[in-house]
């Protein structure tokens, strides 16, 4: 093929060309056919190892790159610094750097580019000291164009889709569509990926969707924002973001919807190893089985993506170690062996994962729900009524997130009784959160009512 290349026309020089127009796809090829003749020579290695890195082939690219380097191609310190920094190896990537700072000392345009490169690797080791404790047990690599075959959602946790398999009008693409498990809310990203997408709700009126609402701008940033997720709950929402916060590509953002204002709040950006310098997006939570997913193209050919599945922290906690190597293979997961702890059924749990259905034994957590003065559930499989299920799951969900606001007002009122009455800001967020519990712990029990109305009216209603 690449022969066919030279004897239309195409050269080492028009190959140049095109590198120095950012075409580094078209001009791959030849460098790769020239390289065959004349592997040893610097500039070649230097070209060759750009266009391979440029067009995503990172770890290929690092014996060209590397070869430049070696013979003093001042151009091949910066992309291999680049290159080092997204591999976390951070001391080697700065050796680099100071290379082409020394070779293009007299080159502010240069200079400032590099200190764009340094501050990037900066922020990346920043968040690889905050990489969270996560239990990862199994990971596996499926095509982009069916990476949701390695999803296996439990009912009570809605339900994933391709965003065409909903709109029938729209392109063939990755982008998905969440429907929560009442089959009566959806949501998913609209726009073009080259201006921008942003998420979107529509809610279920009579038979037809309709009533489509754009999510809030602390949410639509600029950008692209897909491949949403919505815990059982209702209010708290993953999702995937472009935005200038993001490490590469997309990244991994939580935030929660506020029932005191009306609104979500700031998301916040999960820790690494959820999100790395590469596209990592499609975060769901199957809390009747404990156990999630995330998809990462992190180090996978073009055409490919790794599904890891991990289990749920009910707190973040952030690994502490002195051991830089361990910390940077475990923010990399490098191994999934490494994140396991003793005395847990892993095969067991990634049994469950696969598993489409969750049998009745499988529940999530015990409780006591009085129905009437027949019945007492204690598990969400006792529910007759998948609607009166549902709606007491998301009451459920709301008695998590309320559990935590309430640890946090606590902690707020500590802080205040010692620091006395005039920090402000500590008010202020103390009298939110007590308006924000009120109106949650109200919602909470209204479904709770809900709930148990519908479980009488299509189940004991019928002796």
């Amino acid at each position: 093929m690449f022969f066919c290349l030279y004897a239309t026309g195409q050269t080492l020089d028009d190959a140049k060309s095109w590198y120095l127009e950012g075409r580094y796809a078209q001009a791959l090829p030849v460098f790769q056919t020239e390289y065959l003749n004349n592997p040893n020579n610097p500039s070649l290695n230097q070209w060759l190892g750009v266009s391979l890195y440029q067009t995503g082939r990172i770890k290929e690219a690092q014996k060209y790159l590397e070869f430049a380097s070696e013979r003093k191609i001042p151009e091949s310190y910066i992309y291999l610094g680049e290159l080092y920094t997204k591999l976390y190896r951070f001391k080697d990537a700065e050796k680099e750097f100071e290379k082409y700072q020394k070779a293009k000392r007299k080159d502010n345009e240069a200079l400032q580019m590099l200190d764009i490169k340094r501050s990037y690797a900066e922020k990346l080791q920043r968040a690889v000291n905050r990489t969270e404790d996560l239990q990862i047990i199994d990971s596996l690599v499926v095509s982009k164009d069916d990476f949701l075959s390695a999803y296996h959602l439990s009912a009570s946790s809605g339900s994933l889709m391709p965003i065409q398999e909903f709109f029938s009008d729209r392109l063939k693409s990755d982008e998905t569509l969440y429907m929560n498990e009442r089959k009566d809310k959806i949501y998913y990203s609209g726009g073009d990926v080259t201006t921008g997408t942003d998420l979107y709700t529509m809610d279920k009126l009579l038979d037809t969707f309709g009533n489509e609402k754009r999510l809030p701008e602390s949410i639509n940033k600029p950008g692209n924002q897909a491949f949403p997720f919505v815990l059982s709950d209702g209010m708290t929402l993953y999702f995937a973001s472009t935005d200038d916060n993001s490490f590469g590509g997309y990244d991994l953002f939580v935030t929660r919807y506020n029932l005191n204002s009306d609104t979500y709040l700031n998301p916040n950006q999960l820790n690494m190893p959820f999100n790395s310098p590469f596209n990592d997006y499609m975060l769901a939570i199957d809390e009747e089985k404990g156990v999630g997913w995330f998809a990462s193209d992190r180090f996978q050919p073009d055409n490919s993506v790794c599904i890891y599945t991990f289990i749920p922290n009910p707190q973040v906690q952030l690994i502490e170690t002195d051991d830089e190597n361990y910390l940077v293979g475990r923010a990399r997961i490098h191994s999934i062996a490494d994140t396991w702890k003793e005395g847990i059924d892993y095969q067991s749990l990634r049994t469950l994962a696969q598993q489409r259905t969750v049998s009745q034994q499988q529940t999530s957590g015990d409780f006591t729900f009085v129905i009437n003065d027949l019945a007492t559930y204690h598990t969400l499989s006792d529910f007759k009524s998948e609607r009166a299920r549902s709606i007491f799951s998301q009451a459920l969900g709301y008695e998590k997130q309320l559990k935590t606001l309430n640890n946090e007002l606590s902690q707020k009122r500590d802080q205040f009784a010692g620091n006395g009455s005039a920090n402000n800001a500590l008010v202020s967020s103390i009298l939110s959160l007590e308006k924000e519990t009120e109106s949650l712990s109200r919602e909470m029990e209204r479904l709770k009512i809900d709930a148990r109305n519908e479980e009488i009216r299509t189940h004991f209603n019928q002796y």
